[in-house]
């Protein structure tokens, strides 16, 4: 077994079948010689009771004294107790970031998630994550590939910071498969951007003229009597969007008057009603057949979209920055202002943490100042 030179790979002729020339300084270390000419360098060793072979490059890119060192190293991993072999192998087969979202959809998106955030993580994963991260390999992901990723959404920072948290949860199961270490989510320590939590509130010269316009479309029966409903409950209950869309006759509770909905986004909730929205209801004429109190134009379906009637409702009402969610706001404030308690306005709601109801916790201040006015203006005239 001579030292491998570069005169004795050269004069190396192929033959009929594979075969190896061993290096007698370096054991383990050698070269592969194939039936078509081509050689590489290569170096085994055993792992445990397993026999391993690596390559290490072709001899016409590798100098003799090159491949003899990276063999050295292989080498001496091997005596520390590692399998480079397995390590490489390992790192050729990982899954890529497309890979784990598919699991990640199969496993938790599809199974633990409700309908409309099930909707927005795919939405995140395709348009944004998958084309940034995809090809990556999971284990190799580092917290600036994350970073990065983050910082060029930056232009619109509520979508970076709904796709940093798809990104966390990918991370935190891909974990749990034995796809990462423990503790080495890269999104840790990067830190969201501000959010503004946009409240508007409807006064009450503005509800009265939103009141207006839904009587006025009732009376010219151009749009469908059941968006008009919609809207009339989404005022008068403070609900979701999607618990009205999605309100069926048999969710409704006349005698107690009350909504009893097998599932909401905080799960099952029961929404008790006051009489106005019972008496909508109640006048509202039921279509023998149809399950759903808000009807579409379809025989037996829901209608599916409510934005269209609101738009052209809140333009016709002069209120055009007025979104859906803000009469939710607006029956939250309302009944602050009425001096209901921010639990009993959480119980109203359906929240199931204190601090979600908080955000409204300001307008509280509003009738307590007025009685401090009414209380200092009596003391006042008592004063001369």
């Amino acid at each position: 077994m001579p030292k491998l030179t570069k005169r004795i790979v050269d004069a190396i002729a192929p033959q009929p079948t594979e075969f190896f020339i061993w290096d007698e300084s370096i054991p383990g270390f050698g070269l592969r010689v194939m039936p078509s000419g081509r050689k590489s360098f290569v170096v085994q060793y055993r792992a445990g009771r397993r026999p391993r072979r690596m390559s290490l490059g072709p001899s016409t890119v590798l100098t003799c004294d090159q491949a003899r060192t990276r063999a050295i190293t292989i080498i001496a991993a091997v005596k520390n107790g590692e399998d480079p072999a397995a390590d490489r192998a390992a790192k050729r087969n990982a899954a890529t970031v497309s890979d784990l979202a598919e699991r990640f959809d199969k496993e938790h998106i599809a199974v633990r998630l409700k309908a409309s955030t099930a909707k927005e993580y795919r939405g995140n994963l395709r348009r944004f994550i998958l084309l940034a991260l995809g090809r990556l390999a999971v284990p190799e992901i580092t917290r600036a590939d994350v970073a990065k990723f983050h910082h060029d959404l930056r232009h619109i920072p509520y979508q970076a910071n709904r796709c940093l948290e798809v990104v966390s949860k990918m991370f935190v199961l891909a974990e749990m498969w034995g796809l990462r270490p423990d503790g080495s989510n890269p999104r840790k320590h990067i830190r969201k951007y501000p959010e503004e939590k946009r409240e508007r509130f409807l006064s009450a010269a503005e509800l009265r003229r939103i009141g207006e316009v839904l009587r006025e479309m009732e009376s010219e029966r151009v749009e469908l009597s059941s968006a008009i409903l919609a809207a009339r409950l989404l005022i008068l209950t403070g609900c979701r969007l999607g618990e009205i869309m999605t309100l069926k006759w048999d969710y409704i509770d006349f005698q107690e008057r009350a909504l009893r909905l097998p599932d909401s986004k905080t799960g099952k909730k029961i929404v008790h009603l006051g009489a106005p929205a019972v008496e909508y209801l109640q006048d509202d004429q039921r279509i023998d057949g149809n399950p759903w109190v808000i009807p579409g134009t379809l025989t037996g379906k829901p209608l599916s979209d409510l934005q269209p009637f609101w738009q052209r409702a809140r333009a016709r009402a002069g209120v055009k920055d007025v979104r859906i969610h803000d009469l939710r706001h607006t029956f939250a404030s309302t009944a602050v202002a009425s001096g209901q308690g921010l639990p009993m306005v959480g119980k109203l709601l359906g929240h199931t943490q204190v601090q979600t109801t908080a955000r409204y916790a300001h307008l509280a201040a509003d009738p307590v100042k007025s009685a401090a006015d009414a209380v200092a203006t009596s003391l006042r005239e008592a004063l001369g």
